[in-house]
């Protein structure tokens, strides 16, 4: 069913419960209110679903099998890691988080999750279930974690020796009682590679994440305008971040997916910010149909958009493109809304050197 692997996790979370209310406390959730509106379900998975008294959690890998960005001179050996970081440091061109530039790992989960479901009740009878995939008020992780599938690494992503960390997690809850599976030991030792790489100082401790600094919450789940002094470490990131995945060693292990839903669309595989910029609400919504980047709106998606310009045209204020890139950008002001403005605005004016 294109899973990697198949753990079973119990439901007492409690142990976890500290942990995640010191965070929700210190404010690093952010705007994101879903993190506490259901207060602790997310550490109870029997409340959330009565009759759950085990969890079982998948893993599904997601880089692409035939991965490689069609404008790169570059082996077929050349690791994906490296591409990725060159391609960080092309400030014309866009980078969007390997994850989305396929089909909606959501669609993707939620299917494949039910048939496993379909499939156990054609062998056992039937029994109470309901899947999730990043859809509700779920400690994945640490389900993961306490089912064997891996352990948290210290930029609060799951890893696995044989996996790295390039892999989406889905769950079933069910009112079976099956054998728990042993959990993974950490084996991220005394690596502090992703503390180090990221951009905005995101991780601000091991195993301790501030949303409000990190790129992916910035660019995907923040509605709002972004912080003008955040804005020029985002450089060409658009939607997400993978700075700590690709810093991580254990992503040499990461594995290719065998699912045609990962693969890249060819206007996300390797796209240059001029060209994304060129987009119409219209094309905007027909080219990210199926895929995570639609959730967005087309306004946060302007908004990323002028940010990666005004870092460009501060990494390269002079010929063609930067010519190019200022017409675009005064262009499109007077027709934006408010918050796009202010991004375009933030983007056109000068800098001062550092």
């Amino acid at each position: 069913m294109g899973f990697s692997q198949i753990g079973v996790s119990d439901v007492d979370l409690s142990s976890a419960e500290p942990g995640f209310l010191a965070w929700l406390a210190a404010g690093f959730a952010g705007t994101m209110s879903y993190m506490s509106e259901h207060g602790l379900k997310r550490m109870r998975p029997a409340e959330l679903v009565p009759g759950t008294v085990r969890v079982i959690t998948a893993r599904m890998d997601y880089l692409a099998h035939d991965y490689g960005p069609s404008r790169t001179l570059v082996s077929q050996e050349t690791d994906w890691r490296t591409m990725e970081w060159s391609r960080l440091g092309r400030a014309q061109q866009a980078t969007i988080s390997l994850y989305a530039r396929g089909r909606d790992y959501h669609k993707v989960l939620r299917h494949r999750l039910a048939r496993l479901a379909d499939g156990l009740q054609a062998r056992i009878g039937p029994f109470g279930h309901r899947a999730f995939t990043d859809s509700a008020p779920v400690a994945e992780v640490e389900l993961a974690q306490r089912s064997g599938l891996g352990w948290r690494g210290k930029h609060t992503l799951l890893l696995d020796r044989d996996g790295g960390s390039m892999f989406f997690l889905g769950e079933l809850f069910v009112d079976l009682p099956l054998k728990v599976t042993p959990s993974a030991s950490d084996h991220c030792g005394q690596c502090s590679a992703c503390l180090q790489v990221c951009p905005t100082a995101a991780i601000v401790a091991p195993y301790r994440l501030d949303a409000r600094r990190c790129i992916s919450y910035l660019t995907i789940e923040h509605a709002g305008p972004i912080d003008p002094a955040l804005r020029p470490l985002m450089g060409n990131r658009i939607y997400g971040c993978d700075d700590c995945q690709l810093a991580c060693p254990w992503n040499k292990y990461a594995q290719r997916s065998a699912l045609q839903d990962f693969q890249e669309r060819p206007a996300l595989q390797d796209p240059e910010l001029l060209e994304l910029w060129g987009w119409t609400e219209q094309a905007f919504l027909h080219r990210t149909e199926g895929s995570a980047i639609r959730r967005i709106g087309y306004e946060r998606w302007r908004r990323n958009l002028a940010v990666a310009l005004g870092n460009g045209l501060h990494a390269d204020a002079s010929g063609h493109w930067a010519a190019a890139a200022r017409a675009a950008l005064v262009a499109a002001r007077d027709a934006a809304t408010p918050m796009v403005r202010e991004h375009i605005d933030w983007a056109l004016a000068p800098r001062a050197s550092t």
